[in-house]
């Protein structure tokens, strides 16, 4: 599917197309137009999502159908994962009007912004005889042949390509730019395109940096500028030697040891070869398996924490914080540490959990993002210094291979059974996830909700997800990172639309309610055929611990071996419905656009209903995934599409509006800026007989700052008062204590300093100083009020 947009400038037309899905299109009609193309350009660009790739060649359009007297046109493709899924841009330029409605196969000029990526697509397989390749590699031109896959090399030499390298990244990051090189690689392009002359092509770059930059902040534009001015002086050509002198080559896509699907199909789908695989290919059923999120490998960080034991105060905060589940804690016992790898890092374990035990703490290296949350989180200090963390970042190159065989050794070692131990946000963090690896945004604020969630209430959890963010990284293929545990069990998930999610989790409480009853009404038709006692234990046994869920798993277990082999209609029936005699936990999860918003009428209906279902808001403030619209939820002051001048009105009081029915369990929680107190609404939730709604602060790139702040902002949120974090809990009216307990103290942060840390607030100021100081006036105002009441209702005795 293409969906093009066209502009008309001064000089020329010129077409941008979007494909998300290029399933059954031909790549070579390029032969097919030899004649309309004949004197046209074409470039393919290999990008990460949020590099800033896109955007650059968007500008790059503008700046040459805008400067020549060439046509030029674009086709961008890229999945519905977030920020670190590949991106390919086709470009195309021309003297003569483009009708190419198609993608290229054979490019003058072929360019990958992140090396890791020779390692899985086939990107030279875009460039046509005597082509030029731009490579961002961390390498000297010197160097780089060596580093090359020998495939890639005898391309290189068989198509007798040109070929420049530059270490985008050490340019990015000596300007402050961190992970943006798209400046630097666009900055590339024109100066080995041609297409403009080369200071023409700086100053026109310069323009669109402004452009495009200028309203969010100056420093963003200056620092473009730096990089832009820097690039060209980094970049080298490689020289290319007569023969292939490589003596590896491009490892499997996925492990020789993952399941024949994922070998078949996933493999192909993560080789952009997807367009390939015959229907045949596929489940006859359209069932897709769980867990293959492992398989994919992305291996897109330059850096990853190096564990420091001596200074580790085993608090397990990195695991919690870890918005890919890449980093993970064990503790076991020392006798089951056979055979260990060399490398592998183990101290003495200090918890309650396993006494006398060994704690590990293991990073992913192929699946960590490098987003450094885990760093920023980690409060094990040396005395004398510190800057000095019991985590660092370091390059991965010299690690990789060590701590790839640490982590596939840490997988195989025993997990502990939250039913054996005391579950605390320390302890929580001990458990395996089972969701894991996922497709979200570097640094993503929502993804360590729903882990956390699976850690806690396990392979018993339903749950119904909205479509957002957390239904693309939650069920987007060709990977799944929801999993099983070693018994093959996992939590239930099935994504739903806005409009309707909330109706659809009841749906869930509905259906596992009446099979439960059903299952009741057959036992106990049937008692006499099974031990008195088994009977009374599965109809009447408490399910309110882990140890209660456990037993009854066993009793039911128990029951299904007495059943074997009887063939009556009850009996079969029993045994199909003997699961849902152990209690089930449902989730109803999604954003604030659904939430506050579109869903809410249904939000509101499934509120009124009483019944035990718990929804988890993951609140972001804004439309996410769409792009950044405004929502209910977004803040008075921010700047949003369809809030181009800042939102006027106050931020939706969901909570407050809950609370209201008197019956609610509410709970408004930030991992980052009290991670104890999330842990602990998440169980109250869950063990409140009703409906229990959790509204999870989740900073996102859209607010505009590094994610790598992510916990910071939370703090400094609650901090000022913009995020009160509170539980209230019905079950505590007519009793000695206030229902509502404010968990976040008095202010410590101006609003308006908050507020200024954001670029979506800053925004706003730049557009209308004068009335964004009215606005945070107001929403100051607001704050005040919120917390005021939050206060007076904390301080309230209900019995009295």
């Amino acid at each position: 599917m293409f969906d093009e947009l066209q502009k008309d400038t001064p000089k020329r037309r010129f077409t941008i197309g979007i494909n998300d899905d290029v399933t059954g299109l031909s790549l070579t009609w390029d032969e097919h137009f030899k004649l309309q193309s004949k004197d046209m350009r074409r470039a393919v660009f290999f990008g990460l999502g949020a590099d800033g790739t896109v955007g650059a060649n968007k500008n790059s359009i503008k700046i040459i159908a805008e400067s020549t007297d060439m046509y030029a046109q674009g086709y961008f493709v890229y999945d519905s994962k977030k920020s670190g899924a590949v991106t390919i841009s086709h470009l195309r330029f021309s003297p003569q009007q483009i009708q190419a409605p198609y993608l290229i196969s054979n490019a003058e000029f072929v360019a990958c912004h992140h090396f890791v990526f020779l390692d899985k697509y086939d990107v030279l397989d875009y460039a046509a005889p005597g082509a030029t390749f731009l490579l961002n590699a961390p390498f000297s031109a010197e160097k780089l042949w060596d580093q090359l896959p020998s495939s890639v090399q005898k391309t290189i030499i068989d198509k007798k390509l040109k070929v420049y390298t530059i270490d985008a990244r050490k340019v990015a990051q000596a300007a402050g730019m961190g992970q943006r090189i798209n400046t630097i690689m666009q900055t590339c392009f024109f100066a080995l395109s041609g297409i403009l002359p080369k200071d023409e092509a700086i100053e026109k770059i310069k323009k669109a940096i402004e452009k495009t930059y200028g309203r969010k902040s100056k420093k963003i534009v200056e620092k473009n500028f730096e990089v832009v001015d820097a690039s060209l002086a980094h970049l080298e050509q490689v020289t290319i030697p007569a023969a292939v002198t490589s003596t590896f080559d491009i490892p499997p896509i996925v492990p020789k040891d993952a399941p024949d699907f994922v070998q078949r199909v996933t493999a192909m789908m993560l080789a952009n070869k997807g367009d390939l695989l015959p229907v045949s290919a596929f489940p006859v059923d359209g069932t897709w398996p769980v867990g293959t999120a492992r398989f994919e490998k992305r291996n897109i960080a330059d850096e990853i924490p190096v564990w420091e034991m001596d200074l580790c105060i085993q608090c397990n905060k990195c695991v919690m914080v870890c918005p890919h589940s890449a980093i993970r804690a064990k503790a076991v016992q020392p006798e089951t540490l056979t055979r260990a790898p060399a490398g592998l890092k183990t101290m003495p374990y200090k918890g309650p959990e396993v006494k006398g035990g060994t704690y590990l703490l293991q990073v992913a290296p192929e699946d960590c993002t490098g987003c450094t949350l885990c760093v920023h989180v980690c409060p094990g200090k040396a005395k004398d210094d510190p800057n000095h963390l019991a985590l660092r970042m370091e390059a991965k190159g010299s690690h990789m291979e060590v701590e790839k065989e640490n982590f596939a050794y840490f997988l195989d070692l025993p997990d502990l059974d939250r039913a054996d131990i005391r579950v605390t946000p320390k302890s929580s963090q001990l458990i395996t996830p089972l969701f894991e690896f996922s497709g979200a945004c570097l640094g993503c604020g929502e993804t360590p909700y729903i882990r956390t969630l699976t850690q806690l209430f396990g392979d018993r959890t339903l749950m119904a997800n909205a479509t957002g963010c957390s239904s693309i990284f939650g069920g987007n293929l060709p990977t799944t990172p929801y999993t099983t545990d070693r018994q093959g069990r996992g939590p239930a998930w099935a994504n739903s639309l806005f409009e309707d999610n909330a109706e659809f989790g009841l749906g869930f409480r509905l259906a596992v309610d009446h099979h439960k009853s059903h299952a009741k009404q057959l036992l106990a038709k049937q008692a006499s055929a099974f031990p008195e006692q088994l009977v009374n234990s599965l109809l009447h046994s408490p399910q309110d611990s882990d140890i209660g869920i456990r037993d009854q798993r066993e009793r039911v277990a128990e029951l299904r071996k007495l059943l074997a082999g009887k063939t009556d209609a009850d009996s079969v029936r029993m045994d199909e419905l003997a699961d849902y005699l152990v209690d089930k936990s449902i989730w109803i999860v999604g954003g604030d656009g659904w939430a506050y918003d579109i869903g809410y009428g249904g939000l509101d209906h499934v509120m009124a209903s009483g019944r035990n279902v718990n929804i988890l808001v993951l609140d972001t403030e804004v439309y996410s995934n769409t792009g950044g619209q405004a929502s209910k939820a977004t803040p008075m002051g921010a700047t949003a599409k369809f809030a181009t001048s800042g939102k006027t009105r106050p931020k939706k009081d969901l909570g407050l509006i809950a609370m209201s029915y008197g019956n609610i369990y509410v709970a408004s929680v930030a991992f980052g800026a009290k991670d104890t107190q999330m842990v602990k609404a998440m169980q109250e939730a869950a063990s409140y007989d009703g409906v229990s709604l959790i509204i999870a602060y989740a900073h996102c790139i859209a607010h505009g700052f590094e994610m790598s702040s992510g916990l910071s902002q939370q703090k400094h949120a609650v901090e000022a008062g913009y995020w009160p974090l509170y539980r209230y809990d019905p079950r505590k009216l007519g009793t000695s204590e206030p229902a509502l307990e404010l968990d976040s103290g008095e202010r410590t942060m101006s609003l308006a300093d908050f507020m200024a840390s954001e670029t979506r607030f800053r925004i706003t100021d730049q557009h209308d100083h004068d009335h964004y100081q009215k606005m945070v006036a107001e929403a100051e105002h607001w704050v005040e009020r919120r917390f005021d009441l939050l206060k007076r209702m904390a301080s309230t005795n209900a019995a009295e």
